[in-house]
């Protein structure tokens, strides 16, 4: 019995040390400043909120670089331009990753997100090309040399095309897939309270600065060009998930009284037409998010809402016409717990 109360006597010491350990971090971690940082990348912007007593700004602009020289097809230099080009040149390993996640969600799609739909989507003016609203016969002839079944990556990142005309733009997963690499870089860092924000695509990890989950608001689908309006439609609570939206009532133009809108069904060539508005979805990886958003615009909320049944794993928040100029809001089960205001 005075053996154990020793022993308990010389442990006392080493609890409280470890006590006053822990409530120091803490203190620590609480004190530590948060930094935000933004500048133009994409074509859009970066918003980086993170808590930490580095500066990490070089690194993210190194990372966002990378990206950009991998999977941007505005940049004449960049390895899918050189693809484009059907230039010799091994895929690097974000190409390998980008390619890997498409391909899959092109598969469990059955085709709704592909991206060899670039001549399409160049030809109807919502692309890295210029080009004017195309008749049926020449859509005819683009859709011969677009499809996901027509590519193939070799281990060693060497890129294979069925036809030589077949062109890739990643366009709709590359900027989520930005995020993630972004949060990369500060969990190696271990930053664990972060926000990453690139064009409306969203990663993150921990708390705000005041010390609250991620809130963050779906916008309400008001034909906006400029990508100025602020009205919500919804918030949700974002943290440790990745957030990516879809909706064609930012980039679109209207010719001989008719809207075209720049998400392209890669089956017909032609801009989606249906009553579903937006498309929200929350993931665990951002690029995942990002593709699935752009396949459920192409899919429409009937054939979205099926899929959805086998992937549990995704949850989203659709925002649909209801044919009688309002909105009408749908949202997976699991969702529900997510919503925190309107």
């Amino acid at each position: 019995m005075k053996g154990s109360n020793k022993k308990l006597i010389w442990q006392i010491p080493f609890l409280v040390l470890l006590i006053v350990g822990t409530v120091l971090i803490i203190m620590q971690q609480q004190n530590m400043p948060y930094k935000t940082t933004t500048a133009p990348i994409f074509g859009t912007y970066y918003h980086i909120t993170y808590q930490s007593d580095k500066d990490l700004q070089s690194e993210i602009e190194a990372a966002l670089q990378q990206v950009d020289q991998s999977l941007s097809p505005f940049n004449p230099s960049s390895i899918i331009t050189k693809m484009n080009n059907n230039e010799e040149v091994q895929a690097d390993q974000l190409f390998k990753d980008v390619y890997r996640i498409a391909q899959q969600v092109s598969t469990i799609t059955e085709g709704a997100f592909d991206i060899t739909v670039a001549p399409l989507v160049n030809q109807w003016g919502f692309g890295f090309k210029e080009g004017t609203s195309p008749d049926q016969h020449m859509i005819d002839s683009l859709l011969q040399f677009v499809g996901y079944d027509k590519i193939s990556l070799s281990s060693d990142g060497h890129l294979t095309k069925k036809d030589p005309r077949v062109m890739l733009d990643c366009s709709a997963i590359a900027k989520g897939y930005a995020c993630d690499v972004v949060a990369s870089v500060l969990s190696r860092h271990d930053v664990v309270n972060y926000m990453v924000e690139i064009g409306g695509e969203i990663v993150t990890k921990g708390v705000n600065e005041k010390r609250l989950p991620w809130r963050i608001g779906v916008n309400r689908p008001t034909d906006d060009p400029t990508q100025s309006s602020t009205e919500l439609e919804t918030i949700l609570n974002v943290t440790d998930k990745a957030m990516a939206t879809s909706g064609n009532y930012r980039n679109f133009y209207y010719k001989d009284g008719k809207k075209y809108a720049h998400t392209i069904d890669p089956k017909t060539g032609r801009p989606v037409q249906h009553s579903l508005l937006s498309a929200t979805v929350l993931a665990n990886q951002c690029a995942i998010a990002d593709a699935y958003a752009t396949a459920f615009m192409v899919m429409g909320i009937e054939k979205a809402q099926k899929l959805l049944e086998q992937h549990p794993e995704l949850m989203v928040y659709f925002i649909y016409s209801d044919g009688k100029d309002d909105y009408q809001v749908w949202f997976s089960p699991t969702l529900r717990e997510k919503i925190v205001g309107d």
